[in-house]
């Protein structure tokens, strides 16, 4: 395993100012409704805060490079679904084990209620994608977000996994 360098430290940090900042402007959910079916809104709206923001964030940055597919805007969006509540603290330990190692999870363990957080985010990719197959998304939309963080589309699904990985 590779230590990650300040590049990873910093995108780290960002993310956890973004995840304490989050807020998801009235137009900007009103806009949604353009382009998602209420189920989809529902589950949009079932997010955490900083999820909603995030996934707003991944389909600014895919439109952005020219992406306008709906089915990977909506993977975009709604990658994040099945992580719930869980605080900024289990997302950091998640984010440590997977840069430096499972030992650190599995140490965090010990606190009370940290494994159902942790086994959560372990294990988000899939939920998530059966919470946007329960919502009416595309087979498509559904396997962007199953292989999120190693994607089989070889175009759209790393572009998803690249739109992640910048917000």
């Amino acid at each position: 395993m590779r230590t990650p360098g300040r590049g990873w430290w910093a995108a780290r940090v960002r993310q956890f100012r973004a995840h304490l900042r989050a807020r998801v402007a009235t137009d900007e959910r009103i806009a949604l409704e353009a382009w998602i079916t209420p189920a989809q809104m529902a589950l949009f709206d079932a997010m955490h805060v900083a999820d909603r923001r995030h996934g707003l964030d991944v389909v600014a940055t895919l439109r952005a490079s020219g992406i306008d597919d709906p089915d990977v805007l909506l993977a975009g969006l709604l990658h994040d679904a099945a992580k719930g509540a869980t605080g900024v603290m289990p997302r950091i330990i998640h984010a440590l084990g997977e840069a430096y190692g499972a030992w650190i999870p599995r140490w965090a363990r010990v606190v009370p209620g940290a494994g159902t957080d942790l086994d959560r985010l372990r294990t988000h990719a899939e939920a998530s994608a059966g919470l946007a197959a329960a919502a009416g998304c595309s087979p498509r939309t559904v396997e962007l977000i199953r292989w999120q963080e190693a994607p089989r589309d070889p175009i759209f699904g790393e572009r998803l996994r690249l739109a992640d990985e910048a917000n």
